[in-house]
């Protein structure tokens, strides 16, 4: 703490007033001169006892800042014995969240990290926590990602159109710094085309980033790495790096406001009328150009999914088998089918379904069953206006960014695709909201492997409809997001459970072990 020292007689300075009678013309300019020193010295001991008392007052302040809510927060008597009708008075006030701003990392700088993420929104959110963990590790600066605008959806949002960018650089300046832009110097370099990229290899270890990536980086000042997807691998990293990648997508990758207050009013419609489903209908026409997926589909449709499919080069797999790959789990179910896993799971029909999509591929024709099965289905653009939604239109990045705040508040999120928005979400849900913290509530993880050759015995009269029900639920019975153990498959990382699907290493036990199954 600071102290001002008091000025005494030991080892201090004597300020006194010498008396004299007639000691003539040098002892009157003695006086004179000692009368001067003395003015002299309580004006320096007056300004370095206000340098140091504004200097205490600082810190004091400071200190305030930092601690006062966390001491506040842990003393109960702080706020045990509130005047009732002081509460009554708080509880109409809109609650405003204390923005504490993290103390700034210092290290040393060994260069900068430029990313340019690559796929949907989802895929993007775990890339940009993965490229903020590589850049904490490597002791970098990281430039705030570039978002994918050259994918099927062509949607030309950037960063801070859709996540809120000075919260995401201030929350993180504890791990790491990010910048907006390069220096200008660098800039100018990186737009004459003098910069590094290159993709990093999937699955990889932070070894490999310090190995392979930084002597890059001290090298050539600025890298680039121009994939992200998959770029760091799901298990084997430090527990410290597993929990900063929750801590960017469960804190720092916050939504922008109007997002967000958007996001707030859809909840709340759909509140109104009690517990609300989200089902991610994962039934979309990029979706069954990728996958070669045309269950149900006539003939110009499928024609039409394959065109599309042979014209997006990266979409790698060309001659699919609809049918087998239909029937190792590997398409998404088609409204029709999932109309009936619903009925068969007894979901009250009276419950507001909330379909978490873009465009169904089909429209209406295909939705005619579930609708008869479940009325009071809803979107988005049935709860809001041409008006609320105009800023968004052909923006799919941010409407899906409205998807996925409707999702993690629904009482049960049901995905009929284990995509990245099902995995995402699923793993946000049981990071903030299954009973693993806040209250338990439901991610059903349907089995399509198992569900498509239950649907195609009840349909061709194998199954009765009571023995068809009865093998869904009870199937389905550990499958509704209680806590389990990642999957690990050694040098199979594409076939174990994704990291952001259930990151174990994040969430705060209540009852101990987590299950193996």
């Amino acid at each position: 703490m600071c102290s001002v020292e008091g000025i005494g007689k030991k080892g201090g300075m004597r300020i006194g007033v010498i008396k004299g009678g007639g000691g003539g013309a040098s002892g009157g300019e003695r006086v004179d001169k000692l009368k001067k020193s003395s003015r002299m010295k309580v004006w320096i001991i007056r300004a370095t006892t206000s340098v140091l008392l504004w200097t205490c007052i600082v810190q004091l302040t400071t200190l305030g800042e930092t601690w006062g809510p966390r001491v506040l927060k842990g003393c109960p008597s702080c706020f045990s014995h509130q005047d009732s009708s002081v509460s009554a008075i708080e509880d109409k006030l809109p609650s405003v969240p204390a923005r504490v701003i993290p103390p700034k990392r210092v290290y040393k700088n060994n260069g900068y990290l430029m990313v340019s993420c690559n796929g949907g929104l989802n895929q993007m959110r775990a890339a940009i926590c993965d490229m903020v963990t590589i850049a904490r590790y490597l002791n970098v600066t990281l430039i705030v990602p570039e978002l994918d605008k050259t994918s099927f959806w062509a949607d030309l949002s950037e960063f801070q159109d859709i996540f809120d960018v000075n919260h995401f650089i201030t929350s993180l300046r504890d791990e790491v710094q990010i910048l907006k832009e390069l220096p200008p110097r660098l800039k100018r370099r990186v737009e004459m085309g003098f910069v590094y990229s290159m993709p990093p290899i999937s699955w990889s270890d932070i070894s490999y980033y310090h190995n392979q990536i930084l002597p890059l980086i001290r090298k050539y000042k600025v890298v680039h790495l121009n994939r992200t997807d998959a770029r760091l691998a799901n298990n084997g990293q430090s527990l410290d790096v597993q929990k900063l990648r929750c801590r960017v997508n469960f804190n720092a990758l916050r939504f922008t406001p109007q997002i967000e207050e958007l996001g707030k009013r859809v909840i709340k419609l759909l509140r109104q009328n009690g517990p609300f489903i989200v089902l991610h209908l994962r039934y979309e026409m990029d979706m069954l150009a990728f996958s070669g997926c045309t269950q149900g589909c006539n003939n110009d449709e499928v024609e039409e999914l394959t065109r599309m499919r042979y014209a997006y080069p990266w979409w790698k797999e060309k001659i699919i088998n609809s049918d087998l790959k239909r029937k190792d789990g590997l398409c998404p179910l088609t409204p029709e089918e999932t109309a009936l896993i619903l009925r068969a799971l007894d979901i009250d029909k009276n419950y507001h379904i909330y379909i978490a999509a873009g465009e169904i591929y089909g429209g209406d024709r295909r939705m005619a069953s579930l609708a008869a099965a479940y009325p009071k289905l809803v979107r988005k653009e049935t709860l809001l206006g041409p008006s609320d939604l105009g800023f968004f239109q052909n923006h799919s990045s941010q409407m899906a960014a409205l998807d996925y705040l409707v999702s993690l508040e629904s009482d049960i999120f049901i995905p009929t695709y284990d995509g990245n928005m099902a995995k995402v979400v699923q793993g946000h849900r049981s990071g903030e909201c299954s009973s693993r913290y806040l209250g338990f509530k439901q991610t059903i993880l349907l089995d399509r492997r198992l569900l498509v050759d239950l649907i195609d015995q009840y349909n061709n009269g194998s199954l009765s409809w009571i023995q068809f029900s009865d093998t869904v639920k009870e199937t389905h019975e550990r499958r509704r997001g209680q806590p389990s153990k990642r999957l690990v498959i050694p040098d199979r990382p594409k076939e174990e459970d994704y990291f952001y699907a259930n990151p174990e290493e994040c969430l705060q036990q209540r009852d101990g072990q987590l299950s193996s199954t």
